[in-house]
């Protein structure tokens, strides 16, 4: 029986999209509503393109959502016709001494049965020479990873939404004192509205969200490549994580460059600051880049971003009712590792939405606290 449920879901990014295509596929009526135009550059779910991977630490729930996330993508990629996912490993690199997280992970990887190997620091150049990893207790290789082009992600779910019959609409959602929704300064009204606004959700919901979530900004750069070596290019080069450095990168895909960040965060006002990266920053990651991969030493940055990214106590997603409208229903509080999630995350959220399950209990308001790193599924 087709479902009749009228659906609004506010915030074009990778969670509103997500949510928007599940709750169509489910015979919803639904209406996708945006600022911009879906994939623009303001939105935490945007750049080029976002590591895949299942380590979680001790966390089995994140390690399986992955590995159910990466099938979607794969399946969303042939029904769109449209090159969404690179699988070209991750490569974890853990520090002596500081390794709870990496060790973890690989408890749960057999538990779970995610394919891995492990390396000792001296046999990583061995199989990716493009690392110098003399500094490092081990390094865990996980086949299966890769990366999500993500804007195109974003793109490819919203017009697939649109096939299906879903609407998008350009506008601006804000609240009233009581935290009821408008746009444009029209009450909204559906039987399910859902917010998947990032970090714009903490000044829309002054009250209810933004005592639990957190903004700030972070800058990736992108390095040319050496002439005539493909060695940094997706083909040959694995995604990574330096957990002990506070960094990761992505090879080099489409022409884009090695993608690289040390992970430092900025302050960042959504509204109002421009999205250039600070020249402290570009310092940082250089010397990052002759350290760990001086094969890139000489060569020139091609492009950065800057993207705003929020982010709760215990890093745990937000999907749950607003305490005083009860048709509301928040989707997000990203932490940072959202997006890998993003087919997995719209399933869920669009289920909890039409009343066919319960949130779960990580994800609900209320009860939020700061995990250690050894609890925390990002290891921070």
């Amino acid at each position: 029986m087709l479902n009749r449920t009228e659906a609004i879901v506010v915030g074009a990014g990778v969670a509103g999209a997500m949510t928007a295509l599940e709750l169509r596929k489910r015979g919803a009526s639904v209406t996708l509503i945006d600022r911009w135009e879906p994939g623009h550059w303001r939105a935490a779910s945007t750049d080029y393109n976002r590591i895949i991977r299942a380590i979680s630490g001790r966390d089995e729930f994140y390690t399986r959502w992955v590995r159910d996330a990466r099938e979607r993508w794969i399946e969303l990629q042939a029904e769109t016709g449209q090159k969404l996912y690179y699988e070209n490993g991750a490569l974890i690199l853990a520090t002596e001494g500081h390794c709870d997280w990496e060790d973890a992970t690989q408890d749960t990887f057999q538990k779970v049965g995610v394919p891995y190997q492990r390396f000792k620091a001296e046999d990583v150049p061995l199989h990716f020479p493009q690392f110098k990893t003399d500094d490092i207790a081990y390094a865990l290789y996980e086949p299966e990873a890769g990366m999500v082009m993500a804007q195109r992600g974003v793109q490819a779910a919203v017009g697939l939404f649109e096939r299906l019959g879903g609407k998008v609409a350009r506008g601006r959602a804000t609240t009233d004192r009581s935290e009821t929704l408008h746009l444009d300064g029209k009450k909204l009204e559906a039987d399910l509205i859902v917010v998947a606004t990032g970090g714009w959700m903490k000044e829309m919901f002054p009250k209810t969200i933004s005592p639990i979530l957190g903004l700030v900004g972070m800058s990736v750069l992108y390095t040319s490549t050496p002439d005539g070596d493909d060695s940094f290019d997706q083909s040959h080069m694995p995604c990574w994580i330096d957990h002990g450095q506070g960094s990761f990168g992505l090879s080099s895909v489409e022409g884009s460059g090695v993608k690289a960040a040390v992970v430092i965060p900025d302050e960042i006002d959504l509204t109002n600051d421009e999205r250039l990266i600070k020249r402290s920053t570009l310092s940082r990651t250089q010397s990052y880049l002759r350290t760990r991969l001086p094969g890139l030493v000489g060569q020139r940055v091609v492009d950065s971003k800057f993207n705003g990214i929020s982010i709760t106590p215990d890093t745990h997603f937000i999907v749950d009712w607003h305490p005083e409208h009860e048709n509301v229903l928040f989707a997000g509080g990203c932490s940072g590792h959202l997006y890998k999630h993003g087919p997995t995350f719209g399933d869920f959220v669009a289920g909890v939405g039409l009343r066919e399950y319960g949130t779960a209990d990580r994800f609900k308001i209320a009860g939020r606290r700061k995990l250690s790193p050894k609890e925390s599924p990002s290891g921070r």
